[in-house]
């Protein structure tokens, strides 16, 4: 580190064609719907999110091995906008962390195989 002074970017990135339209809690918390305002939809799954999650607690547990591979009976339990670039998701196994900015939601949603389920 040469003068030991990061600069930042004077605005964080953000792509306002990811933020959604509309988000639905859907099948008791089993599933996020959501739509953009290119009028696509789609479906991502709570043990797709839960195994996405990026947050400090879970990128450790993947490092060190102990992450685990599947969440069957996980559900949503809240989601809140975090300003206009993320959600904050709260999960049914106490997992309170996850903070998933919205083009990380929309990416899932090309990757993950419950992307067009309804």
């Amino acid at each position: 580190m040469a003068s030991g002074v990061t600069r930042l970017p004077a605005q964080p990135p953000f792509d306002p064609t990811a933020t959604p339209d509309e988000v639905v809690l859907a099948r008791a918390g089993a599933s996020l719907r959501l739509t953009w305002r290119d009028g696509a939809t789609a479906v991502l799954a709570a043990e797709t999110l839960r195994l996405h999650c990026r947050c400090a607690w879970c990128t450790r547990d993947r490092v060190q091995g102990h992450f685990p591979l599947e969440f069957k009976a996980v559900a949503v339990k809240h989601i809140e906008p975090m300003g206009t670039y993320a959600a904050h998701i709260t999960f049914s196994d106490g997992h309170v962390r996850g903070i998933f900015p919205w083009v990380y939601l929309r990416d899932l949603t090309r990757e993950a195989p419950d992307a067009d389920a309804a």
